[in-house]
């Protein structure tokens, strides 16, 4: 979280750091960097690719901790396990431990 705060001062000072789509594109960011660098030189639309699909428990900046992400040749759905989540009036609050796979 710090890091990302840090990010929106230095980059984006005066965009929302709590709009949620700003989380989102660091996180984002973070997984495309990631599989640039496992492409490592071959960065045709193929490398890349196949680097994506090597992608294996990844726990991108601004998940939740038990949540990564994870890509394979039969299954395109990066996240495999999710967090439930109740509003309590004013905030979020984990519900057990993440789910799924």
């Amino acid at each position: 979280y710090k890091a990302y705060m840090a990010s929106m001062a230095k980059y984006q000072p005066k965009a929302d750091a709590a709009n949620s789509c700003n989380g989102s594109v660091y996180m984002t960011s973070a997984a495309i960097a990631q599989v640039l660098k496992l492409a490592g030189n071959d960065l045709s639309r193929e490398g890349i690719l196949k680097a994506a699909l090597t992608l294996k428990d990844f726990a991108a900046p601004m998940l939740l901790p038990g949540i990564t992400m994870t890509m394979s040749a039969d299954n395109y759905n990066i996240f495999r396990r999710i967090q439930l989540m109740r509003f309590d009036g004013k905030r979020w609050v984990p519900q057990g431990k993440p789910v799924g796979e």
